[in-house]
């Protein structure tokens, strides 16, 4: 889901009044802002022989139009949020820059452009939009026993929270540079409950629940991403090297146990198959062929509604980054 550039604008700064543009040309520290009613484009790519296009079921585009990934920005929200925003390029019937953002993005909230990066060399989009758990994080089976989350396969049955015994469909699996949008979100043991450490990728969401509710939190089960949860100590992002994902899909979007811990699984939408590489897509597709999963629990947290969960459910207070390995 992306939105054109000029839509996200500069608000205040030395650029004031100018759209997103290519990082030559933007200027860290300009104040962005998402124009309010504007709504999210839906952009579906294909990965082929090592290039990015427009692919059929498209909202913006023609097949085959060439996609092209300029760079990666990090924006922080005057709510407390940070925002990794990819910077798209179409070519063709719909040519301009488009903005994809890694997480939710409130129209008329101020975002400072504090980080700005180029494009990744022949990175897809599907490595940069992963929800996956790291190599070696223990999963709870439907006997109540722990497997190593490389070792499952199609058809082994997990335990679920809301539907109890439920078999795998499919197992994703992606090795990146651990740096930046890739870092993983290490939870310490015992930090949540958690019987050993459990590395996650930063936009994979974790499962509170609240028994007291909190005041302006609509629901008492809460979804956070790991990134919201960083403290730079129990918690906290480890940059360098590479790191092994994978990634779980059943019949529904679930709550799993990880390290002991609820944890959601991968959310399979047409979204989400835009995504995948070709042949992934192509496999995720012959398994989920109504794509239909919806998330039926919970409300989505940031930051500054993380503050406002009772002391039990908060997790530390600031975010920071320890240093690279």
């Amino acid at each position: 889901m992306v939105f054109p550039a000029d839509a996200v604008y500069v608000a205040a700064g030395a650029n004031v009044g100018d759209s997103l543009s290519a990082p030559a040309e933007v200027c860290p520290g300009d104040i962005y802002e998402l124009e309010r009613g504007q709504e999210a484009l839906r952009l579906v790519v294909a990965r082929e022989a090592g290039a990015q296009h427009v692919a059929a079921g498209s909202a913006i585009g023609t097949p085959g139009d060439v996609v092209d990934l300029l760079g990666r920005y990090t924006l922080m929200g005057d709510d407390g949020n940070r925002v990794e925003l990819l910077v798209l390029a179409l070519h063709g019937t719909a040519a301009g820059i488009y903005a994809l953002p890694m997480s939710p993005m409130g129209a008329g909230i101020e975002y400072a452009l504090v980080k700005v990066e180029d494009a990744p060399e022949a990175a897809p989009l599907s490595d940069l939009l992963c929800v996956s758990f790291a190599r070696g994080t223990l999963i709870t089976m439907a006997d109540g026993t722990q497997r190593g989350i490389e070792t499952l396969a199609q058809g082994d049955r997990v335990l679920t929270r809301d539907h109890g015994p439920q078999p795998v469909r499919w197992v994703g699996h992606a090795t990146l540079r651990a740096v930046g949008a890739f870092a993983p979100v290490v939870i310490s043991a015992g930090a949540m409950g958690n019987a050993g450490d459990l590395i996650i990728s930063q936009h994979h969401r974790m499962f509170l629940y609240q028994r007291n509710r909190a005041k302006g939190v609509p629901t008492s089960e809460v979804l956070v991403q790991a990134k919201h949860l960083v403290n730079g100590e129990t918690i906290f992002l480890r940059e360098g090297a590479y790191v092994d994902y994978f990634s779980l899909v059943f019949d529904r979007h679930e709550i799993i146990y990880a390290e002991g811990i609820p944890a959601e699984s991968l959310m399979v939408t047409e979204a989400t198959l835009s995504r995948l590489p070709v042949e992934l897509s192509a496999e995720v597709k012959a398994q989920f062929p109504g794509l239909s999963q919806h998330q039926h629990f919970g409300t989505e947290a940031g930051r500054q509604m993380l503050d406002l969960l009772t002391p039990s459910a908060q997790v530390g207070p600031k975010a920071k980054a320890r240093p690279k390995a």
